[in-house]
């Protein structure tokens, strides 16, 4: 569809003029001849761009660029004016308008200017929808749950949303969505509008991530060729999401930190510095004190990044969301599955209420994706739920342990012993983090540290 173009003259000759050029050029073009006609014309339809001189029977161009900004913002306009009135234009300029030209005009140079701006007023408006996209997609309507304990993190992130500047750390086990939470404060800051960039740190070598952030200079390195932006500097007015930050090398925590405190960096070989604004936002599921003590992560890059710490609780913290979170999933994916009429067997939600969620909301994610896609009937029972590996981690005792795991001797054993064994195990395989060794045998946090207080057993 051709793009509408409401030229305002009260001159005919103008009007004719640009009628003649602008069909030629594919456009839909309505004339008006004075700033009544032209309300007229824009109460009765929408145009993509007004061109309106400046100086009109009943009124000035600017006066009608007014009005056309109340009723329709999005509509850009090209300001016509006398070559000896072009102070008049850059006045229109500062009061919204996309652009002037001046009489006596030349025709191939109007011509570039509508295209021009037909298209600058497509790419802000694509940029714009795209963000309203990214917000519903990402903001923090997106993140579901009415337990207090998401609650909680939602009335954080609404306030350091507030802020554009401040560090924040989100702290929470693997598969709480902790990714979701650094775009949700993304997306509801004033940042919304500018790039957020990601990276984990684990993902790559020393080397290569140190490239990945500062960018390099040509000749920084064998292979660097030519100039490279780094996600610091890409992320210019955006947000910069460092997940699983426990792990960064103590080389690299030295260069993060001086980014935090001074908003510069040098790229890889280079000898400038670059101012950057942006916001970190770092995410782990380390124990970040035990790190700093066990000096294997700097204490004041520590104190730098918890400024605000939003502790993401484990899904077995909120069980009253299990239910809403398997309701969004499988709203997401019997869509995507063209199955819009399967539902869930109250039996199928009762087992899904009465499981540990070792993996948390990732683990129900995968687990309402896979029974989407291999129910064959128009509901999820029971059995199309597959929880963990073999069974374990429910919060029912109806399912046996593997047999054989402990050979029983003639005399007997000591069950307490036992348990203490088993208990141990777990820690030092988990290297004494809580959370892993309950995962290890199929019981929650809480229960581990009330085994390790009964058994008296300390990390040290």
């Amino acid at each position: 569809m051709s793009a509408a173009i409401l030229t305002v003259d009260d001159e005919k000759i103008i009007r004719w003029t640009l009628r003649s050029r602008l069909e030629e050029d594919g456009y839909e073009v309505v004339e008006a001849e004075s700033c009544a006609a032209a309300r007229a014309a824009m109460a009765v339809r929408a145009f993509d761009l007004a061109l309106i001189d400046m100086r009109l029977p009943d009124g000035t161009g600017m006066e009608l660029l007014a009005h056309l900004q109340a009723i329709s913002p999005d509509t850009p306009v090209i300001i016509v004016t006398a070559y000896s009135s072009v102070e008049s234009a850059v006045g229109a300029i500062r009061a919204g308008a996309a652009d002037y030209v001046t009489k006596p005009f030349n025709l191939d140079e109007l011509s570039i200017t509508v295209r021009r701006t037909l298209e600058m007023n497509q790419i802000r408006q694509n940029l714009r929808l795209d963000l309203q996209q990214k917000q519903a997609q990402f903001g923090l309507g997106n993140i579901v749950g009415e337990s207090r304990a998401i609650q909680a993190v939602k009335s954080l992130i609404r306030k350091v949303s507030k802020s554009s500047s401040t560090t924040v750390l989100v702290l929470g086990e693997s598969g709480t969505g902790k990714d979701l939470i650094a775009r949700a404060i993304h997306y509801e800051s004033e940042r919304a509008a500018h790039p957020f960039m990601n990276i984990t740190c684990t993902a790559l070598p020393e080397t290569l991530l140190e490239s990945e952030l500062f960018g390099f200079e040509a000749g920084a390195f064998t292979n660097a060729r030519e100039r490279k932006k780094g996600l610091f500097e890409l992320a210019q007015g955006g947000s910069v999401f460092m997940d699983e930050i426990g792990d960064m090398t103590p080389a690299l925590q030295a260069k993060l930190l001086r980014v935090l405190e001074e908003k510069a960096f040098k790229r890889i070989g280079g000898s400038v510095d670059l101012r950057v604004d942006m916001r970190i936002i770092a995410a782990t599921n380390r124990n970040l004190e035990q790190r700093v003590r066990e000096g294997e992560f700097r204490e004041d890059l520590y104190f730098r990044l918890n400024i605000v710490p939003i502790e993401v609780p484990p899904l077995r913290d909120r069980e009253e969301d299990v239910v809403l979170l398997a309701a969004h999933f499988l709203r997401a994916y019997r869509r995507d599955a063209r199955k819009p009429q399967l539902e869930m067997d109250p039996a199928a939600i009762r087992k899904l209420g009465s499981y540990d969620w070792p993996g948390n909301v990732r683990e129900l994610r995968n687990v309402i994706e896979r029974a989407v896609l291999l129910c064959e009937g128009d509901c999820i029972y029971p059995d199309d739920l597959v929880l963990g590996r073999s069974g374990l981690g429910t919060r029912s005792s109806n399912n046996a342990g593997p047999r054989g795991v402990v050979n029983l001797p003639s005399s007997g054993y000591s069950l307490h012993e036992i348990e203490r064994e088993v208990i141990v195990q777990a820690l030092e395989r988990a290297q004494w983090n809580q959370t892993h060794a309950s995962k290890l045998i199929g019981i929650t946090r809480d229960q581990m540290r009330y085994k390790m207080e009964k058994f008296g057993l300390k990390a040290d």
